[in-house]
């Protein structure tokens, strides 16, 4: 646990009562401040009060009188499109508004920190898509190059529950727009900036509040070094506005199906190759195919931001190397859950928005597609130039007939539920056809989160593996 500094004897208001918000309880109690804990949730309220910690109703009159802060966990809007009842109080009453991670860059430095011969560092990944990949595999480059290493923020643990990192432990965060735009303090060693594509515009105003609560990451702390992916072109602004030359080597820039001019250090991918090149030379290359945890070339882009990042931590092309070799993948992001007969069935469950889809859609040659649930604004219609590959669509959940209207002449079949979609594509596949689940939509039409959704489908393909 991470103890939470500088609200000693305080009272502190926590607003959200899950993973993050419990965290933070915890660590603020063990740094000697006194948590008033709330959530909307009974079920919520119950489990806290099961373990053993104290509520307090924030939402009656004079509840946030006194304390010095108000913590609010991710999910829960403090500004677009209306802040929550609480935060509306606290931010009447001037009262501070943090969340966990800005309690963590705030609390991590220890004093016993100048007994070490190579201080912590901190690595923080944002973006709209790849983050969770790109988080993972620096961390397992780190862990497979001997570095001791933890990973946390929206991926695996609460930031506040990691252990007090050690002598030269590098500790890798994976952090959401929800994350930065509200932390009081964001201040890591290393800052990486995947990609930009619209997401979450409700919760943050329209897509310039939403690229702005990305860029915080690198505006309120100023890394040492940012990784930067310049295919948007928000991601070409932030590099620029970061660099004080184009040689400025403190900047790190990525891409993926292009080649990157200039005299500055940059990690591109093109046609399976991943290639460095720093002072207008080429330093290192790689070719990224054989790679089996890294399809496609949305997993190229991801491995060009890890590759960078882990460069900017002083680690060698040749263990970088070696470690992509051996990275497994995510859950529910390009996993590989069988291959059956000549046919694989892809877990992409993850692939909630048009954009993560199309990049899953380039990953395969000849695809059995099964999208669908609960559909975002605007569809799938932006999918049609992405459908090439996709010998039909299996469509299921809430959205699937509005689905089966917005692709055109590709042919589909409308199953409703995953065993059907599954049954129905693996029944028709062929040899060296991919069953795909990428839903282009989110889940909670027909389950809790796309983990479930992933989950039940790599069920139904090893209850179809497994028949006889």
């Amino acid at each position: 646990m991470i103890p939470v500094r500088g609200y000693e004897g305080r009272r502190v208001a926590v607003l959200g009562l899950a993973r993050s918000g419990l965290a933070a309880a915890a660590a603020l109690a063990a740094g000697g401040a006194e948590p008033l804990l709330w959530d909307d949730s009974a079920e919520a309220r119950a489990r806290a009060a099961a373990a053993g910690l104290a509520l307090a109703d924030l939402g009656r009159e004079g509840a946030l009188a006194g304390a010095a802060a108000l913590v609010v966990s991710p999910g829960i809007p403090h500004l677009y499109p209306a802040p929550h009842p609480v935060v509306a109080r606290a931010l009447d009453l001037g009262l501070p508004v943090d969340n966990d991670i800005g309690l963590f860059f705030r609390s991590l430095g220890a004093a016993d920190w100048s007994r070490l011969e190579t201080p912590p560092r901190v690595v923080a990944v944002t973006g709209s898509n790849g983050k969770s990949t790109t988080t993972a595999l620096i961390h397992h480059i780190l862990r497979a190059a001997g570095r001791p290493a933890q990973m946390a923020g929206n991926i695996g643990r609460g930031v506040l529950d990691l252990d007090p990192p050690g002598e030269g432990e590098v500790i890798v965060l994976e952090l959401s727009s929800y994350q930065t735009e509200l932390a009081r303090a964001l201040t890591p060693d290393v800052a990486v900036f995947t990609n930009l594509s619209p997401d979450h515009l409700d919760r943050h105003g329209g897509p310039g509040g939403y690229f702005a609560a990305k860029a915080r990451l690198f505006s309120l702390g100023g890394p040492d070094r940012a990784v930067i992916g310049v295919d948007e072109t928000e991601g070409r602004f932030l590099a620029a506005a970061l660099a004080l030359a184009p040689e400025d080597e403190r900047v790190i820039r990525t891409a993926s199906g292009r080649r990157l001019d200039g005299p500055g250090w940059s990690v591109f991918a093109r046609r399976g190759f991943l290639a460095e090149w720093r002072k207008g030379r080429q330093v290192a290359a790689v070719d990224l195919r054989p790679f089996a945890g890294l399809p496609g070339a949305h997993n190229h882009q991801n491995a060009c931001a890890a590759w960078a990042a882990a460069r900017a931590l002083g680690l060698a092309p040749r263990a970088i190397e070696a470690a992509l070799a051996s990275f497994a993948g995510l859950p529910h992001r390009s996993q590989l859950v069988a291959e059956i007969g000549g046919v694989r069935f892809v877990n992409d469950s993850k692939a909630t928005n048009v954009d993560s889809a199309a990049k899953a859609l380039a990953a395969f040659p000849r695809i059995r597609w099964i999208a669908g649930g609960l559909g975002k604004e605007g569809g799938i219609l932006a999918l049609a130039p992405h459908l090439g590959s996709v010998v039909k669509a299996y469509l299921i959940g809430h959205s699937a007939r509005d689905f089966a209207l917005q692709i055109g002449a590709t042919p589909h079949e409308i199953c409703e539920t995953m065993a059907t979609a599954v049954a129905r594509a693996a029944a028709e596949a062929e040899p060296g056809d991919t069953v795909l689940l990428a839903p282009a939509a989110a889940s909670f039409d027909q389950y809790p989160n796309f983990e479930k959704r992933g989950e039940d489908f790599m069920a139904r393909v090893r209850a179809f593996a497994a028949s006889p």
